[in-house]
């Protein structure tokens, strides 16, 4: 919503704070990936998949609903999961509770896939991530992010 009165410039520490945070953007989530690709084979976003649905009940999500999770369009997502079901990570199946949808479901082989990975992503997420944090309150900061990703765009 647009702020009505006076707009108030950024401190110096406000602006190297959206400086750096806007470089983070661009730079860690490309790091992650080619750490992945590197060392597994596998991108963020194949990786992202396998996760999501190793986290929800009976390892399925609707397609709709794993794009979204994954940041991706349900195009993208559909192109995603037809990979991994060709190397059979997860199989797509009709909802149930209704005919016109689909649902990813992470297969054994996907599980293993993922744990295999995991490895590699956590020592990526450290390295990249984690071991600069130094002494911040990561609940704070965890609170806060969570904040920026739910405002309404």
């Amino acid at each position: 919503m647009p702020r009505s009165g006076p707009l108030t410039p950024l401190s110096p520490e406000e602006e190297a704070v959206m400086r750096a945070l806007g470089r983070f953007l661009l730079v860690v989530p490309r790091a992650l990936d080619a750490d992945l690709m590197r060392e597994q084979r596998m991108s963020a976003s194949e990786y992202s998949v396998l996760r999501h649905l190793s986290e929800t009940p009976g390892h399925r999500m609707r397609m709709s609903e794993l794009a979204a999770a994954c940041d991706m369009s349900l195009s993208g997502m559909t192109r995603l999961a037809a990979k991994l079901e060709s190397l059979g990570y997860l199989k797509r199946i009709r909802c149930e509770e209704d005919a016109r949808g689909a649902n990813a479901v992470l297969t054994a082989r996907g599980m293993e896939r993922l744990r295999e990975a995991w490895p590699t992503h956590l020592a990526s997420v450290r390295r990249h991530i984690l071991d600069h944090l130094g002494e911040l309150d990561l609940d704070r900061l965890a609170v806060a992010f969570a904040a920026m990703a739910t405002e309404e765009l």
